[in-house]
């Protein structure tokens, strides 16, 4: 997934297996939906997954757009997109090694996108308002942005304890940074809800939401 803490390993450790967890399916489908019903995709629109792991979510938003670059830091999930994509026969989904959070990347700074979104990417980005900055630039005028991700949480969601990430988003704070990127917050609503035992053994309610915004 993007990233500029954590190294692709572990998620190219774990491409084979990714698509196997009911509640990683379940979520994604939660997050698509949500995403279709909130920004409406046509096939007018150019759009942008990034952090999109093994394509759950872009193989159900790719079929309503006229294009989708789906970019990911981990080539092994973007193997297991590949192959969904040629035995889809979707041809609408472009896949691609790509860390939209390096500033040294370049590779999307001719393109725009009518609709750019994520499912649980977020969180893994260290510096959030660069990097949202730099998705408002790949949005043209009316372009809108969709984010899914964890509202603030314990710090015990994630099972590895050395993991670099956020511990989930102030509701907020994230308008805040979203405002200051130039972009209008249109909507923020709980669309899922992990039920899991955490790393300290307790069973926690995790609320996932979907934030989207456009650019005026």
């Amino acid at each position: 997934m993007v990233d500029n803490w954590n190294s692709p390993d572990k998620f190219n450790r774990e491409a084979a297996q990714w698509d196997e967890n009911p509640q990683r399916r379940a979520v994604a489908h939660s997050v698509a939906k949500a995403i279709i019903a909130a920004t409406n995709p046509n096939k007018t629109m150019h759009a942008l997954e990034f952090g999109c792991g093994t394509g759950l979510v872009s193989m159900e938003i790719a079929p309503l757009v006229k294009s989708l670059a789906a970019i990911d830091t981990s080539r092994e999930m973007l193997a297991v997109l590949q192959e969904k994509i040629r035995s889809s026969g979707i041809e609408s989904i472009e896949a691609s090694c790509t860390n939209l959070a390096s500033p040294s990347e370049n590779v999307l700074n001719e393109k725009s996108f009518e609709l750019i979104y994520s499912s649980m990417t977020l969180h893994h980005i260290d510096e959030t308002s660069e990097f949202l900055n730099r998705l408002s630039k790949l949005l043209p005028s009316g372009g809108i942005i969709a984010l899914a991700d964890l509202d603030v949480e314990d710090g015990l969601f994630h099972d590895d304890q050395l993991e670099k990430v956020h511990h989930g988003f102030d509701r907020a704070e994230l308008t805040a940074l979203l405002n200051a990127a130039g972009l209008q917050v249109t909507s923020f609503e709980t669309i899922y809800t992990f039920n899991k035992t955490n790393r300290a053994g307790a069973t926690a309610a995790y609320p996932v939401f979907l934030v989207t915004a456009a650019k005026p």
